[in-house]
C-alpha cells in the first residue's frame, strides 16, 4: 500500500474506532432520529403523491435536533451550536401550533 492509503486507513481506524465512545453513540443517534423526518416527509409524500410536512416530521426534528444540539454543546462546536439551537425554535413553534390546533378541533367539557 502506498504512504497515502496507509494514512487513509489510519484516519478512518482514529475517527471511527479509537475514539469511538458513548458521545459519539449519542451522536450517530440524534443523527438518525434527524434523518428520520426526511424518510417520513418523503413516504407521507410519495403516498399523497404530492409534497406533504407529517406531524411525525415535527417530532422527529425536535428529537434528533435536540440530541444533536446536546451532542454539539458537549463538542464545543460553535456552528453546530448555533445551527441546532435556530431549527429547534422553528421545530418548536411548528408542534406549538399543531398542538393549539387540536385543542381547537377537540370539543372541551
Amino acid at each position: 500500500m502506498d504512504s497515502l492509503t496507509e494514512r487513509f486507513i489510519e484516519w478512518v481506524h482514529h475517527v471511527f474506532v479509537l475514539q469511538f465512545d458513548g458521545w459519539i453513540l449519542l451522536g450517530f443517534i440524534a443523527q438518525g432520529l434527524f434523518t428520520a423526518r426526511f424518510l417520513v416527509q418523503w413516504i407521507a409524500s410519495e403516498r399523497a403523491r404530492k409534497s406533504v410536512m407529517p406531524v411525525a416530521f415535527w417530532f422527529f426534528s425536535l428529537a434528533g435536533g435536540g440530541l444533536l444540539l446536546i451532542y454539539a454543546i458537549q463538542r464545543k462546536d460553535p456552528v453546530f451550536i448555533a445551527g441546532q439551537a435556530l431549527g429547534l425554535a422553528i421545530y418548536s413553534r411548528n408542534v406549538w401550533l399543531i398542538v393549539r390546533e387540536c385543542k381547537t378541533l377537540v370539543p372541551q367539557q
